[in-house]
């Protein structure tokens, strides 16, 4: 055989032949049937094996490897699908150059000869070659191969290539493996490669014999303790002993106990019977047992006795909660109600059409909506306490599955009630106040939409018949005192708020945080610190430092954390012996808290053209801010920035559009807008803004730019505005004006139709305020530009235009 041969190409899918091994092929394709016809009409019947790169229906010379193997045809067993065909491996050889004939393709070989070790003789290579031989020895054993065969084929291999060549023709391996092995012509390296694959192999066999042996230790054992229960079975049944019917019986007993409606009794018989058909071991018993247990644990006509003492009520609240009056006022006459309807005779209610249903008074279900931290999870704490009842609390924060509210069906594996009867199961009793938590934060995914579920839960007119998934059969949940709380209403949909009424929580005013701190956080931080009121004193003054410039909230959650900080570092020192005793001032908050957390605004000093303050509102209460407008050359143009939302700017357009359809009214020239461009500017350009109740805030600013008369700074407004001027309603005026005061302004302006909730104010704030109510943007300019008036529909000034003082540099 020459060095160079020209050989039909063998094109091989999935599959690496290697020298010395026969491997049965079979073969379809056209072009590569008449590549084989080709080869065996030589003498010498060969062909080039190389394996494709890829895959492949339509095979060229880029889609083969350059390594195949010469390979010699013994048998062929032609049909009607292709041939058979048995192949011999030769040799190694390279592709020098692989043409279509166009008949089939052709390739120009030469042998690949292997590269033995310099010293075949060193001890490393033979030991090498030992391990080899032994592994793969036992890798045919643990495979099931006979050890005599086993020995038979690996002794036709003598030498150590030839070894390496049979084994990785015969392992599982990958065919980019393959390759890499074939094409790997170092006896040492590829006779190293061949060891790692096998002892992977034999490394897959223990971990499988390890896991088949775990698997059969553990049915034995359930087989051992099957045979021993059937022998205590026997026991029993020859002392005359219960067996395991006995406990049969106990469920039995208690579903007799248990005075359940209609369905519930049926389908409780048929899980019993079915209990009793099944075997006591198999799976299917344990989850019968399951359900029935949760059946017999639910208080189906488990009552508390309810106390509807509204002194008492009235006394608990108070005891409980400072301030909230209005929702205290709110939740007590829910409670009348209520007892009311109780306390109505039957013949009355038939009288008026009802019925004895209605003795249960399916009152509104409460939702509570405010700021975190004002006290809506405890008020619900206190009505329970204050009606006798069971309290159950649910968080529905995050809940994104329907099967949260309804449950599984109990053909899923791990089924489990919803969270409305686990809280049923819970209380105990089949009237708790049972508190929603977080309602506005349910989510939505592929698995449902939980607020869908809530719609029955919540509905009196539906709720008598709660069908939970998992037990199939109806729940009266009629007697439930159902309450809700949220922190934004608008994120709870329509159909769920429908069936609620709102109590709204308005956040704490810095007098009311001050008697709460002393009432409740610090008596609270005293006791969870180890300290007693002697060992700890905290001023009034430091409590309202700690208020003012360490938390920025509607509620009192970041307030007691402070305290608590406070109480840490007086423990830390009195356990310490550094003191015996601790009195913190106002002036000693700083040096323990570190600096202030919260800078809120504070009324600017002087009058400025064109800087306006209005009044907005967060959830964490109220504060003041600044809008600012400059007149520059341009081209006419509106500039707005500061984050404002689109509200805000559709506020600054109309405002815009007002001062300049009421030019002459205003006393603002007319060339004033000539070639000018007009810029508002809301300061903290990094917080989002939007809302209306900016918009005669703007015009104001706008109009003091225009007309060159500076705007009150001791004054601050807030309302929407129109294109003809009407200052419309907004909403938080509480705490808008709140944040005013505690800004240090004392005269405000608010729309006219707003008055009505000057009455949410405390009286001491109520004292200190002059309030300008007001229907059109005229009586605003009127009262917040200086030396203003509004005269017979013009707005009027006192003298000329001041001149702007500028800013001087004290170098």
């Amino acid at each position: 055989m020459s060095d160079r041969l020209t050989l039909p190409v063998l094109p091989l899918r999935e599959v690496v032949l290697f020298p010395g091994v026969s491997t049965p092929i079979g073969a379809g394709r056209p072009a590569t049937l008449r590549a084989i016809e080709r080869a065996l009409k030589s003498e010498h019947r060969l062909i080039f094996a190389v394996s494709q790169r890829e895959n492949v229906e339509k095979v060229t010379p880029e889609s083969l490897h350059v390594m195949g193997t010469i390979a010699k045809i013994g048998q062929v067993q032609r049909g009607l699908a292709g041939v058979q065909l048995l192949l011999q491996g030769e040799r190694r050889a390279t592709a020098l150059q692989v043409h279509d004939t166009g008949d089939h393709l052709e390739a120009v070989v030469i042998p690949a000869l292997d590269q033995p070790p310099l010293n075949p003789a060193d001890p490393a290579f033979v030991a090498l070659a030992r391990e080899a031989r032994e592994r793969a020895a036992e890798l045919g054993q643990k495979s099931g191969i006979p050890e005599d065969v086993v020995k038979q084929v690996l002794e036709g291999a003598p030498e150590p290539g030839q070894l390496a060549d049979l084994v990785a023709a015969y392992i599982e391996l990958k065919p980019a493996d393959r390759q890499q092995l074939l094409e790997t012509l170092a006896v040492e390296e590829r006779l190293r490669r061949v060891l790692i694959h096998v002892q992977r192999q034999i490394g897959v066999f223990d971990a499988q014999e390890d896991i088949k042996s775990q698997v059969q230790e553990e049915l034995g054992e359930r087989q051992r303790e099957m045979f021993l229960r059937e022998q205590m079975k026997a026991i029993r049944k020859e002392l005359g002993e219960e067996d395991e019917g006995s406990e049969l019986e106990d469920l039995r007993k208690r579903f007799a106990g248990l005075e359940l409606p209609e369905a519930a009794k049926k389908e409780v018989e048929r899980e019993l019977s079915r209990l009793e058909r099944a075997g006591r071991e198999s799976m299917e018993a344990q989850v019968i047992r399951t359900y029935l247990e949760t059946m017999a644990e639910l208080p189906w006509n488990a009552r508390s006795e309810e106390s509807l003492d509204l002194k008492r009520a009235a006394e608990i609240l108070a005891e409980d909660h400072y301030g909230l009056q209005d929702v205290k006022d709110q939740v007590l006459e829910f409670l009348a109600v209520r007892q009311l309807r109780l306390r109505a005779p039957l013949t009355d209610l038939k009288t008026e059409g009802g019925n004895e249903d209605d003795k249960q008074a399916h009152g509104p279900i409460l939702l509570f909506v405010g700021p975190p931290g004002v006290g809506k999870t405890s008020i619900a704490k206190s009505i329970a306490r204050a009606m006798g009842r069971a309290y159950v609390r649910i968080s529905l924060g995050g809940a994104r599955d329907e099967a949260d509210i309804r449950g599984h069906r109990r053909t899923y594996v791990g089924a489990m009630p919803g969270r409305i009867i686990q809280g049923m199961k819970q209380a105990g009793t089949k009237n708790p106040v049972f508190l929603l938590d977080e309602v506005d934060k349910l989510g939505v995914s592929f698995q449902g939409d939980p607020a869908a579920a809530l719609l029955e839960v919540l509905d009196p007119a539906q709720n008598d018949s709660f069908t939970d998934h998992y037990l199939g059969v109806p729940f009266d949940l009629s007697e439930v005192l159902f309450i809700a709380t949220a922190n934004f209403i608008q994120n709870i949909p329509g159909p769920l708020r429908d069936r609620l009424e709102t109590v709204d929580f308005a956040g704490y005013t810095e007098r009311e945080k001050l008697e709460i701190a002393r009432r409740y956080l610090v008596p609270r931080q005293l006791r969870e610190n180890g300290l007693t009121s002697e060992q700890l004193t905290l001023s009034d003054e430091a409590l309202s430092e700690v208020i003012a410039s360490y938390t920025r909230e509607a509620g009192v959650r970041q307030l007691e954390r402070e305290i608590g900080k406070l109480g840490r570092k007086a423990a830390r020192r009195i356990a310490g012996g550094d003191a015996a005793q601790v009195t913190v001032a106002a002036a000693d908050v700083d040096g323990l808290l570190g600096r202030p957390k919260v800078h809120p605004e504070r009324k600017s000093g002087v009058d400025q053209i064109g800087v306006a303050t209005g009044m907005y509102y967060t959830p964490v209460g109220g504060d003041i801010m600044f809008v600012e407008a400059s007149v520059m050359r341009g081209k006419g143009e509106l500039v707005l920035t500061g984050q404002l939302g689109d509200v805000m700017k559709e506020s600054a357009r109309a405002a815009l559009t007002y001062a300049k359809s009421h030019a002459e009214l205003l006393g603002i020239p007319e060339e004033a807008f000539a070639d000018t461009d007009l810029h508002i500017h809301v300061p903290a350009g990094a917080i989002p803004k939007d809302g209306p109740s900016a918009g005669v805030t703007m015009a104001t600013a706008l109009v003091s730019a225009l007309s060159k008369r500076p705007a009150r700074h001791d004054l601050a407004m807030t309302g929407e505005v129109t294109l003809r001027g009407r200052v419309l309603p907004i909403g938080g005026v509480k705490e808008k004006v709140l944040g005013a005061v505690r800004a240090g302004i004392t005269t405000v302006i608010l729309p006219k139709e707003n008055a009505a909730d000057l009455a949410d104010l405390p009286e001491e704030v109520r004292k200190t305020l002059d309030v300008h109510l007001v229907e059109e943007l005229g009586d605003v300019l009127s009262l917040a530009l200086r030396g203003a008036k509004f005269e017979a529909g013009h707005l009027v000034f006192d003298g000329p235009a001041p001149v702007e003082p500028r800013m001087v540099s004290k170098n």
